[in-house]
């Protein structure tokens, strides 16, 4: 047998005792002895076949420290097991894994050199040269793996199998769903905070004329003023409802707060479907302390006459039917009052945007894949709505 083979029956048998060195060469009980310096089938990860003397040393001092095994080994002047070998070889050697890929089978010992005595009932000289038979080389590795059945392979462990994470699902869905209520309800006690402000400042400048009442450019905040002057209340933000346009009451709110944009079915499915009456976005994407708030529909026909006035924006389809129901005699006197915005992926077709160059509307373009260039098309929104803002508010 080889080196490795016995030490390892030695040492799983737990009869390591009976390993003794005599001069330079160790004696396993009355059974085998082999040199110290005599090479195993065990190679290291760095390169090279651990002797004989450095397992051993190795399973008599295991239990210490690998800083404390490293400088017994120093003391002693034997070569050291690397830390990286350590547990596997260690496995190998007590018997807990029954074979490693850093095992090389050692070719056999060669045979003797031929011996002129005679031997009794053997063939001699000439006679057994020409009777011989070498021995075909064996693959013992190409043997061991043929005989190898591998238990999992990538596939079969992304599976999962006999593992459920509807709870998770579940889960997370609530969290979400939590988060939007609360979010939602602080928009609206904003929104009764800001309408409460309004109506004070109202009420203190309504009775005075010059001395008594606030002044009007230090009062009111420039975006409040712009709401006055648009319209009383907070202002309304258009978008289609068909599906099949890149801005609907789904998704608005992600791109105009967030600069992101999440397709209108993705949105869909995360919130089963259901369709919200109206959507509260804030512009959250600059530095500005002051945050205005809007109100974003796409049923212009619950809109009362009063609800137009406060009409700043539309996102339009490319679509005549669109303005089928609207309170304007033709798209001149709609963009002059409202300003529109077309969206559309950067590499459309010229034809999808035909109808929409003869309108005064804004195209803005976004890609399909690169969500980080989303941000920017969000900030060009709001920069191009607050400058018409701006320009109706005088």
């Amino acid at each position: 047998m080889d080196p490795l083979s016995v030490l390892r029956d030695f040492a799983t048998r737990g009869d390591l005792a009976s390993v003794v060195q005599v001069g330079d060469e160790f004696r396993f009980g009355a059974d085998y002895s082999f040199p110290c310096s005599a090479g195993t089938a065990y190679r290291s990860k760095l390169g090279g076949h651990y002797s004989l003397e450095t397992l051993v040393f190795f399973l008599l001092h295991h239990h210490l420290k690998h800083t404390d095994y490293l400088q017994a080994t120093r003391l002693r002047r034997i070569p050291t097991v690397t830390l990286p070998d350590r547990k596997p070889l260690l496995d190998y050697l007590l018997g807990r894994t029954s074979s490693a890929d850093a095992i090389d089978l050692l070719p056999p010992p060669p045979p003797p050199p031929p011996s002129d005595e005679y031997v009794p009932g053997e063939p001699a000289g000439d006679e057994a040269a020409a009777g011989a038979t070498v021995p075909a080389a064996v693959d013992y590795v190409a043997m061991i793996r043929a005989l190898e059945r591998p238990l999992k392979d990538r596939e079969s462990l992304l599976e999962s199998r006999n593992r459920d994470f509807h709870a998770v699902l579940i889960a997370s869905t609530k969290r979400e769903e939590e988060r939007q209520r609360i979010e939602s309800q602080q928009r609206k006690d904003g929104l009764v905070a800001k309408t409460r402000l309004i109506g004070s400042d109202d009420h203190h400048r309504g009775g005075g004329g010059g001395g008594g009442g606030i002044d009007d450019a230090s009062d009111l905040a420039p975006k409040t003023k712009m709401l006055r002057k648009i319209g009383e209340g907070v202002p309304i933000i258009l978008v289609p409802s068909a599906s099949q346009t890149l801005i609907t009451i789904y998704n608005v709110k992600e791109f105009l707060e967030d600069g992101v944009f999440v397709p209108t079915d993705v949105k869909m499915k995360a919130m089963r479907g259901v369709r919200p009456e109206c959507v509260t976005v804030q512009k959250k994407l600059s530095r500005d302390r002051a945050v205005a708030a809007y109100e974003v529909r796409d049923k212009p026909s619950t809109l009362k006459a009063d609800d137009w006035d406060r009409v700043v924006a539309v996102f339009v389809l490319g679509k005549e039917w669109q303005f089928k129901e609207w309170p304007f005699k033709d798209h001149v006197e709609i963009f002059n009052k409202i300003i529109g915005f077309f969206m559309r992926f950067e590499d459309d077709s010229v034809e999808s945007a035909k109808i929409v160059k003869q309108w005064n509307v804004k195209i803005i373009s976004i890609s399909k894949n690169k969500r980080h260039q989303d941000r920017a098309a969000a900030l060009e929104v709001w920069d191009r709505l607050e400058e018409f803002m701006r320009s109706r508010s005088h």
